[in-house]
């Protein structure tokens, strides 16, 4: 019987609205479970994740039946009602629009988690936004400065 085989690496990367650091210590790691479980229970194998107060990273092993905006739109509105029910932001919480979306090879793996879990310590030298045009310049993305997050 025929199957589909497949390796296929992707870190996704959003921000929170306006760039706000409203992502607090305090509940980031029941964030992080709440969104692993969302994407384990959407059949995929999270690999990484990790982020600062303005924005995350995920870091998964999706699929070919996986329609990746349709996850992610999952994991923003679903993320985004648990962290407004469970009162941990003292504003109303909201993720911007658009994502990034960025495929690795399998030799790649271990850097990328390890990328990924340096998140803290990488952004106390380099700004989201440096970074995430450092992406979209690395993996050769064409866009329009108009059209990116809304920037501060």
């Amino acid at each position: 019987m025929a199957d589909t085989y497949s390796q296929i690496y992707i870190q996704i990367v959003f921000a929170v609205q306006h760039r706000d650091a409203l992502i607090s210590a305090s509940w980031e790691e029941e964030l992080y479970k709440y969104v692993t479980g969302i994407i384990q229970k959407r059949g995929q194998k999270m690999l990484a994740i990790n982020g600062t107060d303005n924005h995350i990273h995920i870091f998964m092993n999706v699929k070919p039946t996986c329609c990746l905006s349709d996850l992610v739109r999952e994991i923003k509105k679903a993320s985004t009602n648990y962290i407004n029910e469970k009162d941990f932001c003292r504003f109303k919480f909201q993720w911007q629009d658009g994502f990034g979306a960025f495929s690795y090879g399998q030799s790649q793996i271990d850097s990328v988690i390890k990328y990924i879990s340096n998140q803290k310590n990488h952004h106390t030298k380099q700004s989201f936004r440096d970074e995430y045009l450092a992406f979209l310049k690395l993996f050769n993305i064409e866009f329009k400065a108009e059209y990116l997050f809304e920037w501060h």
